[in-house]
């Protein structure tokens, strides 16, 4: 008997692992290392170089590894739907990739604006996984900038700058849909309503990061 209670207080403990809220840090350390793995992607499908040393792949596996994949292939389809918006991402800016200040102001003030439904609102209606991938689609372009232009160390940069605005702007949108897990519903969903709805949400995600890049451009300097 004291051998099954033990038991089943074990079974229980881990079932409370599984079913508990992830915390903020978990949310944002997730963030980044799905940050990481969307810009290995974009490295790769480019043709740059990426060595084991200067990229650890810290979601490949498990479910966070599930979560990449899904987030790389939402991804794909948002890229496909604009091809020539999420291109070129720098020179689009106007800016030069040499200056770690100048890649993470333009990060940061990019993903305000496209999320700024949000802050000038005060509701959280307005974050979608359409501009989540958006962001990161953003992000993975940016990379591949930087990559290309002889500055690997701001992909460095640029994870960080994912990190701190999920931290500031996402994280009690992502607490309350149960953590990144929930994007997997974008496409393990069968109701085709529910498709219409990622798309719909994709299109206008391309109008926010399009506002964003012409705010960006306009802002004072």
């Amino acid at each position: 008997m004291e051998m099954l209670r033990r038991s089943s207080v074990f079974a229980a403990e881990v079932m409370e692992v599984f079913d508990r809220s992830p915390t903020d840090k978990e949310l944002v350390s997730q963030a980044k290392a799905l940050c990481r793995d969307f810009i290995h992607s974009r490295l790769n499908r480019t043709g740059i170089g990426w060595s084991k040393a200067e990229h650890q792949l810290s979601a490949s596996g498990g479910t966070l590894g599930e979560i990449s994949s899904v987030l790389m292939w939402l991804g794909d389809e948002l890229e496909y739907l604009r091809p020539n918006i999420y291109r070129n991402v720098a020179r689009q800016l106007n800016i030069t990739v040499a200056s770690e200040s100048v890649v993470s102001d333009a990060f940061l003030a990019v993903a305000a604006e496209i999320f700024s439904t949000v802050s000038r609102l005060h509701l959280s209606s307005g974050i979608t996984w359409g501009k989540v991938v958006s962001l990161y689609a953003v992000a993975g372009a940016l990379a591949v900038d930087c990559v290309r232009h002889g500055h690997p160390a701001m992909v460095h940069t640029i994870v960080d700058c994912m990190g701190e605005f999920v931290r500031k702007s996402l994280v009690s949108w992502l607490k309350r849909r149960g953590g990144w897990a929930d994007i997997t519903k974008c496409v393990v969903n069968t109701d085709p309503s529910f498709r219409s709805h990622w798309l719909v949400s994709a299109t206008c995600a391309c109008g926010h990061y399009l506002k964003a890049m012409l705010f960006y451009l306009l802002r004072d300097k």
